[in-house]
Protein backbone atom coordinates (compact mmCIF):
# COMPACT_ATOMS: atom_id res chain seq x y z
CA UNK A 1 0.00 0.00 0.00
CA UNK A 2 2.19 3.28 -1.60
CA UNK A 3 1.44 6.31 -0.24
CA UNK A 4 2.39 9.80 -1.10
CA UNK A 5 5.77 10.14 -0.29
CA UNK A 6 5.70 13.97 -0.09
CA UNK A 7 2.39 14.08 2.22
CA UNK A 8 4.28 15.11 4.86
CA UNK A 9 6.45 17.58 3.96
CA UNK A 10 3.86 19.17 2.56
CA UNK A 11 1.40 19.61 5.21
CA UNK A 12 4.33 21.61 7.28
CA UNK A 13 3.72 25.23 7.35
CA UNK A 14 7.17 26.98 5.92
CA UNK A 15 8.71 28.56 8.72
CA UNK A 16 9.55 31.67 6.94
CA UNK A 17 6.22 32.37 5.95
CA UNK A 18 4.21 31.42 9.15
CA UNK A 19 6.74 30.44 12.35
CA UNK A 20 4.68 30.14 15.03
CA UNK A 21 2.54 27.58 12.52
CA UNK A 22 5.52 25.92 11.54
CA UNK A 23 6.14 25.15 15.17
CA UNK A 24 2.54 23.96 15.97
CA UNK A 25 2.49 21.93 12.72
CA UNK A 26 6.37 20.38 13.62
CA UNK A 27 4.98 19.39 17.27
CA UNK A 28 1.82 17.93 16.37
CA UNK A 29 2.59 16.40 12.74
CA UNK A 30 5.91 14.37 14.25
CA UNK A 31 3.55 12.64 16.95
CA UNK A 32 5.22 14.47 19.93
CA UNK A 33 2.36 16.05 22.03
CA UNK A 34 -1.70 16.68 21.17
CA UNK A 35 -3.99 18.85 23.23
CA UNK A 36 -5.81 18.16 25.95
CA UNK A 37 -9.36 18.52 26.71
CA UNK A 38 -8.63 21.77 29.04
CA UNK A 39 -7.47 24.29 27.50
CA UNK A 40 -3.93 25.14 28.19
CA UNK A 41 -2.69 21.29 28.60
CA UNK A 42 -0.73 19.36 26.73
CA UNK A 43 -0.39 15.21 26.46
CA UNK A 44 3.36 14.11 25.64
CA UNK A 45 3.37 11.53 23.81
CA UNK A 46 5.67 8.39 23.72
CA UNK A 47 8.05 10.12 20.95
CA UNK A 48 7.84 13.58 23.05
CA UNK A 49 8.03 12.08 26.32
CA UNK A 50 11.41 9.95 25.57
CA UNK A 51 13.19 12.90 25.09
CA UNK A 52 12.39 14.17 28.31
CA UNK A 53 13.25 11.11 29.46
CA UNK A 54 16.98 11.58 27.74
CA UNK A 55 17.11 15.00 29.18
CA UNK A 56 15.53 13.68 32.88
CA UNK A 57 18.47 10.69 32.62
CA UNK A 58 21.42 12.93 31.75
CA UNK A 59 20.43 15.73 34.60
CA UNK A 60 19.64 13.06 37.27
CA UNK A 61 23.07 11.16 36.42
CA UNK A 62 24.87 14.64 36.90
CA UNK A 63 22.70 15.90 39.80
CA UNK A 64 23.72 12.50 41.84
CA UNK A 65 27.48 12.67 41.10
CA UNK A 66 27.43 16.32 42.91
CA UNK A 67 25.64 14.28 45.91
CA UNK A 68 21.61 15.20 45.57
CA UNK A 69 19.11 12.97 46.32
CA UNK A 70 15.90 12.79 44.95
CA UNK A 71 12.38 12.92 46.89
CA UNK A 72 8.61 14.15 46.45
CA UNK A 73 6.65 16.69 47.83
CA UNK A 74 2.53 17.08 47.63
CA UNK A 75 0.80 18.10 44.96
CA UNK A 76 -1.35 20.30 47.04
CA UNK A 77 0.22 23.21 49.02
CA UNK A 78 -2.31 25.06 51.88
CA UNK A 79 -3.29 28.99 50.94
CA UNK A 80 -1.94 29.82 54.60
CA UNK A 81 1.62 28.39 53.63
CA UNK A 82 1.70 30.34 50.16
CA UNK A 83 0.63 33.35 51.90
CA UNK A 84 3.77 33.16 54.49
CA UNK A 85 6.36 34.71 51.96
CA UNK A 86 4.82 38.05 50.67
CA UNK A 87 7.35 38.55 47.78
CA UNK A 88 6.84 35.08 46.50
CA UNK A 89 2.83 35.01 46.38
CA UNK A 90 2.59 38.24 44.83
CA UNK A 91 4.71 36.49 42.21
CA UNK A 92 2.75 33.87 41.46
CA UNK A 93 -0.95 34.89 42.67
CA UNK A 94 -1.99 35.66 38.98
CA UNK A 95 -1.20 32.21 37.85
CA UNK A 96 -2.66 29.96 40.81
CA UNK A 97 -5.05 27.16 40.51
CA UNK A 98 -7.50 26.78 43.48
CA UNK A 99 -8.66 23.43 44.46
CA UNK A 100 -11.92 24.61 47.06
CA UNK A 101 -13.86 21.02 47.36
CA UNK A 102 -12.92 17.50 48.59
CA UNK A 103 -15.92 15.89 47.00
CA UNK A 104 -18.85 17.06 47.63
CA UNK A 105 -17.58 19.25 50.87
CA UNK A 106 -16.14 22.65 50.89
CA UNK A 107 -12.52 22.76 52.47
CA UNK A 108 -11.80 24.86 55.44
CA UNK A 109 -8.97 26.19 53.78
CA UNK A 110 -8.51 26.55 50.07
CA UNK A 111 -5.46 24.57 48.90
CA UNK A 112 -3.14 26.00 45.82
CA UNK A 113 -1.71 23.36 43.18
CA UNK A 114 1.68 23.83 43.57
CA UNK A 115 2.78 26.39 41.00
CA UNK A 116 6.73 25.79 42.64
CA UNK A 117 7.17 24.29 45.62
CA UNK A 118 8.98 26.35 48.00
CA UNK A 119 6.57 26.49 50.55
CA UNK A 120 5.87 23.27 50.65
CA UNK A 121 9.27 22.09 50.91
CA UNK A 122 10.59 25.38 53.82
CA UNK A 123 7.36 23.63 56.07
CA UNK A 124 9.25 20.54 55.98
CA UNK A 125 12.41 21.44 55.93
CA UNK A 126 11.40 23.50 59.12
CA UNK A 127 10.21 20.14 60.76
CA UNK A 128 13.60 18.26 60.10
CA UNK A 129 16.70 20.67 60.10
CA UNK A 130 17.86 20.49 64.03
CA UNK A 131 22.00 20.69 64.02
CA UNK A 132 24.94 21.85 60.89
CA UNK A 133 26.09 18.24 61.37
CA UNK A 134 22.95 17.63 58.84
CA UNK A 135 23.81 20.28 56.59
CA UNK A 136 23.75 20.63 53.38
CA UNK A 137 20.39 19.61 52.43
CA UNK A 138 20.58 18.61 48.66
CA UNK A 139 17.39 17.47 47.48
CA UNK A 140 15.85 17.61 44.05
CA UNK A 141 12.13 16.31 42.81
CA UNK A 142 11.16 15.52 39.38
CA UNK A 143 7.37 16.28 39.29
CA UNK A 144 4.79 18.68 37.35
CA UNK A 145 3.35 22.32 38.33
CA UNK A 146 0.87 24.14 37.58
CA UNK A 147 0.66 27.87 36.28
CA UNK A 148 -2.16 28.59 34.73
CA UNK A 149 -1.28 31.11 31.58
CA UNK A 150 -3.25 32.98 29.47
CA UNK A 151 -1.59 32.54 26.29
CA UNK A 152 -0.15 28.49 25.99
CA UNK A 153 1.74 27.06 23.11
CA UNK A 154 2.83 23.09 24.02
CA UNK A 155 6.43 22.52 25.79
CA UNK A 156 6.83 26.81 25.29
CA UNK A 157 4.25 27.87 27.73
CA UNK A 158 1.55 25.58 28.99
CA UNK A 159 -0.50 25.53 32.45
CA UNK A 160 0.73 22.47 32.94
CA UNK A 161 4.84 21.30 32.20
CA UNK A 162 7.13 18.90 34.31
CA UNK A 163 10.05 19.98 35.36
CA UNK A 164 12.49 19.38 38.35
CA UNK A 165 13.12 21.54 41.14
CA UNK A 166 16.34 21.34 43.52
CA UNK A 167 16.13 23.11 47.08
CA UNK A 168 19.12 23.57 49.26
CA UNK A 169 20.19 24.10 52.57
CA UNK A 170 23.49 25.43 53.14
CA UNK A 171 25.49 26.65 56.90
CA UNK A 172 27.01 30.20 54.51
CA UNK A 173 26.15 31.87 52.03
CA UNK A 174 29.12 31.28 50.37
CA UNK A 175 28.51 27.47 50.27
CA UNK A 176 24.79 28.50 48.90
CA UNK A 177 25.90 31.01 45.78
CA UNK A 178 28.37 27.89 44.76
CA UNK A 179 25.48 26.03 44.68
CA UNK A 180 23.62 28.40 42.25
CA UNK A 181 26.41 28.02 40.12
CA UNK A 182 27.37 24.66 40.02
CA UNK A 183 23.60 23.55 38.78
CA UNK A 184 23.77 26.76 36.45
CA UNK A 185 26.74 25.41 34.93
CA UNK A 186 25.53 21.64 34.86
CA UNK A 187 22.36 23.16 33.14
CA UNK A 188 24.60 24.78 30.79
CA UNK A 189 26.54 21.64 30.24
CA UNK A 190 23.22 19.85 29.70
CA UNK A 191 22.32 22.38 26.56
CA UNK A 192 25.38 22.09 24.71
CA UNK A 193 25.92 18.25 25.27
CA UNK A 194 23.29 17.00 25.64
CA UNK A 195 20.93 19.64 23.20
CA UNK A 196 23.74 21.01 21.00
CA UNK A 197 21.90 24.10 21.82
CA UNK A 198 24.17 27.05 22.71
CA UNK A 199 23.34 29.22 25.93
CA UNK A 200 24.52 32.17 26.84
CA UNK A 201 24.55 32.32 31.44
CA UNK A 202 24.18 35.39 33.56
CA UNK A 203 22.20 36.81 36.16
CA UNK A 204 19.12 38.09 35.96
CA UNK A 205 18.25 41.69 36.81
CA UNK A 206 16.26 42.50 39.76
CA UNK A 207 13.16 43.30 38.09
CA UNK A 208 13.32 39.60 36.02
CA UNK A 209 14.85 37.61 39.30
CA UNK A 210 12.63 35.17 41.14
CA UNK A 211 9.80 36.37 43.38
CA UNK A 212 11.28 36.00 47.26
CA UNK A 213 15.01 35.54 46.16
CA UNK A 214 18.20 37.42 46.28
CA UNK A 215 19.78 36.54 43.19
CA UNK A 216 18.60 34.76 39.81
CA UNK A 217 20.70 32.90 37.38
CA UNK A 218 19.89 32.13 33.89
CA UNK A 219 20.83 30.09 30.93
CA UNK A 220 19.37 32.23 27.73
CA UNK A 221 19.38 30.50 24.13
CA UNK A 222 18.50 31.84 20.81
CA UNK A 223 15.69 30.56 18.80
CA UNK A 224 15.39 30.34 15.25
CA UNK A 225 13.78 33.34 14.84
CA UNK A 226 15.54 35.22 16.70
CA UNK A 227 14.26 35.06 20.22
CA UNK A 228 14.80 34.28 23.52
CA UNK A 229 14.38 31.33 25.17
CA UNK A 230 15.18 31.45 29.18
CA UNK A 231 16.18 27.92 29.41
CA UNK A 232 16.69 26.84 32.84
CA UNK A 233 17.35 29.39 36.21
CA UNK A 234 19.09 28.59 39.52
CA UNK A 235 18.11 30.93 42.84
CA UNK A 236 20.23 32.02 45.71
CA UNK A 237 17.46 32.40 47.87
CA UNK A 238 19.43 33.88 51.21
CA UNK A 239 17.41 33.62 53.94
CA UNK A 240 14.04 34.96 52.68
CA UNK A 241 12.23 31.36 52.87
CA UNK A 242 14.16 29.89 56.15
CA UNK A 243 13.51 33.05 58.22
CA UNK A 244 9.50 33.25 56.93
CA UNK A 245 9.15 29.39 57.45
CA UNK A 246 11.36 29.41 61.15
CA UNK A 247 14.08 26.89 59.66
CA UNK A 248 16.36 27.03 61.86
CA UNK A 249 19.69 24.47 63.03
CA UNK A 250 22.18 24.88 66.09
CA UNK A 251 25.16 26.36 64.48
CA UNK A 252 28.90 25.18 65.24
CA UNK A 253 28.67 27.31 68.94
CA UNK A 254 25.61 25.85 69.50
CA UNK A 255 23.74 29.35 68.63
CA UNK A 256 20.29 29.48 66.23
CA UNK A 257 20.81 30.30 62.92
CA UNK A 258 18.86 30.28 59.77
CA UNK A 259 20.46 28.44 57.20
CA UNK A 260 20.95 29.54 53.03
CA UNK A 261 18.60 28.29 50.59
CA UNK A 262 18.99 27.60 46.82
CA UNK A 263 16.58 26.51 44.19
CA UNK A 264 16.49 25.75 40.72
CA UNK A 265 15.06 24.12 37.84
CA UNK A 266 14.40 23.15 34.20
CA UNK A 267 11.37 22.07 32.42
CA UNK A 268 10.11 20.76 28.98
CA UNK A 269 10.24 24.10 27.70
CA UNK A 270 13.64 22.74 26.52
CA UNK A 271 12.04 20.55 23.96
CA UNK A 272 10.63 23.40 22.96
CA UNK A 273 13.85 25.55 22.37
CA UNK A 274 15.25 22.44 21.04
CA UNK A 275 12.93 22.11 17.99
CA UNK A 276 13.10 25.79 17.51
CA UNK A 277 16.97 26.05 17.59
CA UNK A 278 17.90 23.00 15.15
CA UNK A 279 14.63 21.96 13.23
CA UNK A 280 13.83 23.06 9.26
CA UNK A 281 10.98 23.04 6.93
CA UNK A 282 10.80 19.43 6.48
CA UNK A 283 10.11 18.60 9.78
CA UNK A 284 12.13 17.75 13.46
CA UNK A 285 15.79 17.94 13.27
CA UNK A 286 17.16 15.87 16.52
CA UNK A 287 21.08 15.89 17.73
CA UNK A 288 21.61 12.52 18.43
CA UNK A 289 22.32 12.36 21.74
CA UNK A 290 18.66 13.28 22.68
CA UNK A 291 17.03 11.11 19.76
CA UNK A 292 14.62 8.96 20.51
CA UNK A 293 15.91 6.91 18.09
CA UNK A 294 19.59 7.73 16.59
CA UNK A 295 19.50 5.21 13.83
CA UNK A 296 16.29 3.50 11.70
CA UNK A 297 17.15 0.84 9.15
CA UNK A 298 15.34 0.82 6.48
CA UNK A 299 15.91 -2.62 4.26
CA UNK A 300 14.85 -2.42 0.57
CA UNK A 301 13.40 -5.32 -1.02
CA UNK A 302 13.61 -6.97 2.48
CA UNK A 303 12.57 -10.34 0.93
CA UNK A 304 15.04 -10.96 -1.55
CA UNK A 305 18.21 -12.44 -0.93
CA UNK A 306 19.85 -12.36 2.30
CA UNK A 307 18.83 -8.28 2.93
CA UNK A 308 17.14 -9.00 6.27
CA UNK A 309 20.42 -11.25 7.74
CA UNK A 310 22.28 -7.91 7.59
CA UNK A 311 19.98 -5.71 8.41
CA UNK A 312 19.34 -7.80 11.79
CA UNK A 313 23.20 -8.28 12.07
CA UNK A 314 23.77 -4.38 11.86
CA UNK A 315 21.03 -3.64 14.23
CA UNK A 316 22.28 -5.82 16.75
CA UNK A 317 25.95 -4.77 16.29
CA UNK A 318 24.45 -0.76 17.19
CA UNK A 319 22.67 -2.08 19.40
CA UNK A 320 25.57 -3.73 21.53
CA UNK A 321 27.10 0.25 21.11
CA UNK A 322 24.51 1.37 23.03
CA UNK A 323 23.42 3.18 20.05
CA UNK A 324 19.51 3.90 19.88
CA UNK A 325 18.17 1.95 16.54
CA UNK A 326 15.03 0.76 14.91
CA UNK A 327 14.14 -1.96 11.84
CA UNK A 328 11.45 0.03 9.99
CA UNK A 329 10.45 -3.28 8.24
CA UNK A 330 6.53 -2.79 7.65
CA UNK A 331 5.62 -4.12 4.30
CA UNK A 332 2.67 -1.76 3.92
CA UNK A 333 5.08 1.33 3.42
CA UNK A 334 6.57 2.10 0.30
CA UNK A 335 10.45 2.98 1.02
CA UNK A 336 10.11 6.85 -0.27
CA UNK A 337 7.16 7.16 2.45
CA UNK A 338 9.12 5.81 5.23
CA UNK A 339 12.38 7.69 4.23
CA UNK A 340 9.95 11.23 4.46
CA UNK A 341 8.30 10.11 7.68
CA UNK A 342 11.97 9.68 9.79
CA UNK A 343 12.83 12.88 7.90
CA UNK A 344 10.08 14.40 9.37
CA UNK A 345 10.99 13.01 12.96
CA UNK A 346 13.98 14.21 12.70
CA UNK A 347 16.15 11.02 13.63
CA UNK A 348 19.67 11.56 13.22
CA UNK A 349 20.71 8.46 11.08
CA UNK A 350 18.93 6.42 7.89
CA UNK A 351 20.54 3.13 6.40
CA UNK A 352 19.53 1.79 3.75
CA UNK A 353 20.20 -1.45 2.57
CA UNK A 354 19.08 -3.52 -0.24
CA UNK A 355 20.04 -6.53 -2.79
CA UNK A 356 22.65 -4.43 -4.43
CA UNK A 357 24.12 -2.56 -1.68
CA UNK A 358 24.84 -6.14 -0.41
CA UNK A 359 26.49 -6.98 -3.41
CA UNK A 360 28.72 -4.13 -3.35
CA UNK A 361 29.45 -4.32 0.60
CA UNK A 362 27.81 -0.98 1.09
CA UNK A 363 25.13 0.55 2.57
CA UNK A 364 22.86 3.70 2.22
CA UNK A 365 23.73 6.47 4.22
CA UNK A 366 21.54 9.50 5.05
CA UNK A 367 22.11 12.26 7.84
CA UNK A 368 19.24 14.18 8.20
CA UNK A 369 21.14 17.49 9.63
CA UNK A 370 22.92 18.65 5.99
CA UNK A 371 20.17 15.65 4.11
CA UNK A 372 23.33 14.33 2.66
CA UNK A 373 23.11 10.98 1.30
CA UNK A 374 26.56 8.79 0.96
CA UNK A 375 27.79 4.73 0.69
CA UNK A 376 29.48 3.66 3.61
CA UNK A 377 31.28 0.30 3.46
CA UNK A 378 29.69 -2.60 5.58
CA UNK A 379 33.27 -3.45 6.83
CA UNK A 380 32.99 -1.85 10.49
CA UNK A 381 29.85 -0.26 9.34
CA UNK A 382 28.69 0.31 13.35
CA UNK A 383 31.86 2.07 14.24
CA UNK A 384 31.49 4.41 11.12
CA UNK A 385 28.17 5.15 12.10
CA UNK A 386 29.16 5.51 15.90
CA UNK A 387 31.66 8.49 14.10
CA UNK A 388 28.84 10.03 12.38
CA UNK A 389 26.77 10.54 15.17
CA UNK A 390 29.65 12.34 16.67
CA UNK A 391 29.54 14.69 13.82
CA UNK A 392 26.11 15.32 13.23
CA UNK A 393 26.17 16.79 17.45
CA UNK A 394 28.79 18.62 16.41
CA UNK A 395 27.57 19.97 13.16
CA UNK A 396 24.42 21.12 14.68
CA UNK A 397 25.94 22.65 17.66
CA UNK A 398 28.21 24.78 15.45
CA UNK A 399 25.50 25.56 13.23
CA UNK A 400 23.43 27.08 16.12
CA UNK A 401 26.41 29.11 17.74
CA UNK A 402 26.94 30.31 14.36
CA UNK A 403 23.58 31.12 14.02
CA UNK A 404 23.64 33.19 17.68
CA UNK A 405 26.33 34.88 16.54
CA UNK A 406 24.98 35.98 13.16
CA UNK A 407 22.35 37.51 15.10
CA UNK A 408 24.07 39.09 18.25
CA UNK A 409 24.12 42.78 17.71
CA UNK A 410 25.93 46.01 19.66
CA UNK A 411 24.19 49.01 19.79
CA UNK A 412 25.14 52.25 21.62
CA UNK A 413 21.57 54.49 21.88
CA UNK A 414 17.72 53.67 21.85
CA UNK A 415 17.64 54.95 17.91
CA UNK A 416 19.96 51.93 16.99
CA UNK A 417 18.35 49.32 19.10
CA UNK A 418 14.73 50.42 18.45
CA UNK A 419 15.78 49.84 14.64
CA UNK A 420 17.83 46.65 15.32
CA UNK A 421 15.27 45.04 17.80
CA UNK A 422 12.48 45.32 15.18
CA UNK A 423 14.31 44.94 11.86
CA UNK A 424 16.84 42.11 12.55
CA UNK A 425 15.99 39.71 15.70
CA UNK A 426 18.19 38.20 18.05
CA UNK A 427 20.69 38.90 20.88
CA UNK A 428 20.73 42.88 21.55
CA UNK A 429 24.42 43.78 23.50
CA UNK A 430 24.37 47.23 25.23
CA UNK A 431 25.83 48.71 27.74
CA UNK A 432 23.10 49.63 30.87
CA UNK A 433 23.10 51.64 33.43
CA UNK A 434 21.61 49.28 36.17
CA UNK A 435 18.17 51.63 36.80
CA UNK A 436 14.64 49.66 36.97
CA UNK A 437 13.11 53.18 35.08
CA UNK A 438 15.27 52.50 31.97
CA UNK A 439 14.74 48.46 31.92
CA UNK A 440 10.67 49.35 32.38
CA UNK A 441 11.30 51.98 29.58
CA UNK A 442 12.79 49.47 27.46
CA UNK A 443 10.19 46.65 27.49
CA UNK A 444 6.85 49.51 27.37
CA UNK A 445 9.09 51.08 24.49
CA UNK A 446 9.63 47.78 22.36
CA UNK A 447 8.04 44.28 24.37
CA UNK A 448 11.88 43.36 24.79
CA UNK A 449 13.79 42.86 27.75
CA UNK A 450 16.98 42.22 29.53
CA UNK A 451 17.67 38.40 29.36
CA UNK A 452 20.48 38.66 31.87
CA UNK A 453 24.04 40.31 32.67
CA UNK A 454 26.17 37.96 31.09
CA UNK A 455 28.77 36.71 33.46
CA UNK A 456 31.29 37.15 30.27
CA UNK A 457 31.14 41.16 30.46
CA UNK A 458 32.48 43.31 28.09
CA UNK A 459 33.41 46.80 27.29
CA UNK A 460 31.15 48.22 24.48
CA UNK A 461 31.22 51.73 26.27
CA UNK A 462 30.59 53.50 29.54
CA UNK A 463 27.48 55.00 28.33
CA UNK A 464 23.86 53.35 29.01
CA UNK A 465 22.10 52.95 25.48
CA UNK A 466 18.80 53.93 26.79
CA UNK A 467 19.55 57.19 29.22
CA UNK A 468 23.33 57.93 28.56
CA UNK A 469 23.65 58.03 32.54
CA UNK A 470 27.15 56.09 33.59
CA UNK A 471 27.09 52.16 32.97
CA UNK A 472 29.28 49.99 33.43
CA UNK A 473 27.36 46.54 33.24
CA UNK A 474 26.43 44.87 29.66
CA UNK A 475 23.39 43.19 29.22
CA UNK A 476 21.95 41.43 26.61
CA UNK A 477 17.87 42.12 25.39
CA UNK A 478 15.73 39.99 23.29
CA UNK A 479 12.08 39.51 22.74
CA UNK A 480 11.38 36.30 24.25
CA UNK A 481 8.93 33.38 24.67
Amino acid sequence: MGKNSNQFVQEITTMEIDFPQWYTDVITKTDLVDYAPVKGFMVIKPYGYAIWENIQNYLDKKFKETGHKNCYFPLLIPESLLTKEAEHVEGFAPEVAWVTHGGHKELEERLCVRPTSETIICTMYSKWLKSYRELPYLYNQWCSVVRWEKTTRPFLRTSEFLWQEGHTLHETSEEAQDETIKILNIYKDMCEELLAMPVVSGQKSESEKFAGGERTYTIEALMHDGKALQSGTSHFLGQHFTKAFDITFADRGGKLAHPYHTSWGVSTRLIGGLIMTHSDNRGLVLPPRVAPTQVVIVPIAAKKGNVMEKVDELYSSLKSKGIRVEVDDRANYSPGWKFNEWEMKGVPVRVEIGPKDIENNQAIVFRRDLLEKNSMSLDNISKSIEILLEDIHNTLLNKATTHRKEHTYEVKNMEEFKKTIEETPGFVKAMWCGDDECERHIKDETGATIRCLPFEQENLGNICFCCGKDADKMVYIAKAY
